[in-house]
């Protein structure tokens, strides 16, 4: 018997979303946008970063985490308690293909005032760093060094910047398994030369919530062609190793970023932040006794080490 021959499959239309859907998703955005404001509302107060009659510079790079910390800033300026100024301001850095065209796009389309910085950083750097090698370093440099000058010459009393709680405990092992020291990226800091005070609202901030929001609300992503496409980089190794952790012990990486605000000198071994020498001892005289015997061992035998 032949066999009848095989007809066309009928097509089938993805399901389509109803208005059950698209509700769900909506409510789903507010409480997302909600939660932001929250936190990043109680980062502000928590480390006091927005003052009454701050101009604040809004440091915007065209990625997610700027996109984000504008939009929310934005929305937290209306019902503060206190006036202060907000300044998109962002570096072209000359690299090839850059699309001058989308932040003043975006910004002018949201009457937010900005200004444009062009310095020609990709040059530098793809001179001086040897091909194959992290060109981080050597741009954050030259990228802080203008918008730093720019905040002196306007005037600009806080930089705010874009980094979020998964930048604060990313760089936290970043600090530990490169440079030996317990140190991070703390939500509010004086510059080294003390002329700037910085700030990171989105210091409590989840980077997932940021990629949902920013999805959410459809910010014109500017992606980066110069040092976010290296696969070598230590930041993307950490950041995979978190990434295993969260996914095997679930909310691991909040735990973390909760312990980085609650330090215990006294149970870590740095002499400079906790007095061990005088723990335990009856009088000074024993104290003085201990510096004299370990300076007296060290001329004796340098070689022994501590």
């Amino acid at each position: 018997m032949n066999a009848s021959p095989s007809l066309p499959l009928p097509l089938v239309d993805p399901p389509s979303r109803g208005p059950g859907d698209a509700a769900r998703a909506r409510r789903e955005q507010l409480k997302l946008g909600k939660r932001l404001r929250r936190q990043v509302g109680q980062a502000i107060a928590d480390f006091g970063m927005i003052e009454d009659g701050d101009k604040v510079m809004v440091c915007l790079s065209g990625g997610k985490d700027s996109y984000t910390m504008l939009d929310i800033l934005l929305q937290l300026q209306k019902k503060a308690p206190v006036r202060f100024e907000l300044v998109a301001v962002n570096l072209d850095q000359k690299q090839p293909g850059f699309p001058e065209h989308v932040l003043p796009q975006y910004l002018e389309s949201l009457g937010v005032p900005y200004r444009i910085l062009e310095q020609d950083t990709y040059s530098v750097v793809s001179r001086v760093i040897p091909e194959g090698k992290t060109m981080c370093s050597l741009c954050s440099r030259l990228r802080r060094g203008a918008l730093y000058s720019h905040a002196e010459a306007e005037g600009f009393s806080k930089i705010a910047l874009g980094h979020h709680r998964d930048d604060r405990v990313a760089t936290f092992f970043l600090n530990l398994f490169h440079h030996a020291k317990l140190s991070g990226m703390p939500p509010k800091l004086r510059s080294d030369d003390g002329k700037h005070v910085v700030i990171r609202p989105l210091a409590y901030v989840r980077e997932d919530d940021i990629a949902a929001y920013a999805e959410a609300k459809e910010f014109p992503i500017i992606p980066c062609n110069l040092c976010g496409s290296q696969e070598n980089l230590q930041r993307r190794q950490v950041g995979l190793m978190l990434q295993q952790w969260e996914k095997q012990h679930p909310g691991r990486i909040e735990t973390i970023a909760r312990a980085l605000g609650d330090i215990r000198p006294s149970q870590l071994a740095d002499p400079a932040l906790f007095d061990f020498l005088s723990l335990g001892h009856r009088d000074g005289a024993a104290i003085a006794d201990a510096h004299q015997w370990l300076a007296g061992d060290s001329a004796r035998d340098p070689d022994d080490g501590p």
